[in-house]
């Protein structure tokens, strides 16, 4: 690891004090935002540190990094991929995956469904909504969204919890204000005509995390601001 564990603590407590804040702020409880540590390549100390922490979540971008160190990380730690999933890598994604936040296409739920089922498991996933219309974003069109979650929802061996949003890039903090509104309007949508609940809010990450806690997000997405720059590859 390029850091210590002091320093990966010191680093988390600030960032979980920023979370503390914006719940503070925007009156609700500090038990309704989760931290998911992103842990994409940077070494399986990383997934240690999170544990040792008490943070009970990591999240890796690629299947095959992922592969590589889950193994090695800690009894009982769950791991979430939050990075496109190819339909291809599907099976070996829902054996190895405790959730997947990626879903976002029929063709990828069904070939979860079949991954899920060949490992005799229920596999929590999250639909991927692009709540942002950014063209270089992946993540099901808002339009796409009932068609999808009534697909998934079909699916006896996955549970949809929520949705997941990445904002667009800019400068204007309006611009990730926005994608995170539109995605809890989504998302009440979806409850209501579905009759599910649909809790979870994956949304925000180091740069707007406030911004999407006062947006209703229930998990947050950080990486380098608790373990430091990425390595090279």
């Amino acid at each position: 690891m390029q850091i210590t564990y002091d320093q990966f603590k010191v680093a988390t407590d600030a960032v979980k004090g920023q979370m503390d804040a914006a719940c503070a702020k925007a009156g609700r409880a500090e038990s309704e935002v989760s931290l998911l540590a992103v842990t994409k390549t940077h070494p399986v100390e990383a997934a240690h540190y999170a544990w040792r922490y008490g943070l009970r979540s990591v999240g890796e971008n690629r299947v095959q990094e992922a592969a590589e160190k889950r193994p090695e990380g800690p009894d009982g730690l769950r791991w979430e991929l939050i990075g496109h999933l190819q339909s291809n890598k599907a099976k070996l994604a829902a054996g190895l995956f405790d959730r997947v936040q990626s879903v976002d296409s029929e063709k990828l739920a069904l070939a979860l469904e079949r991954g899920a089922a060949l490992h005799g498991k229920t596999l929590a996933i999250l639909l991927q909504v692009n709540a942002g219309n950014d063209p270089a974003k992946f993540g099901a069109e808002p339009a796409e969204a009932p068609r999808l979650l009534e697909f998934a929802l079909s699916q006896s061996h996955l549970k949809v919890d929520g949705l997941m949003t990445i904002a667009p890039l800019s400068d204007d903090s309006a611009v990730a204000q926005r994608t995170f509104a539109r995605l809890r309007e989504i998302r009440d949508a979806l409850a209501a005509q579905f009759g599910v609940p649909l809790h979870e809010l994956s949304m925000g990450m180091s740069g707007d995390l406030a911004l999407a806690i006062a947006e209703g997000s229930t998990q947050v997405r950080v990486g380098s601001a608790l373990f430091g720059s990425r390595p090279a590859r």
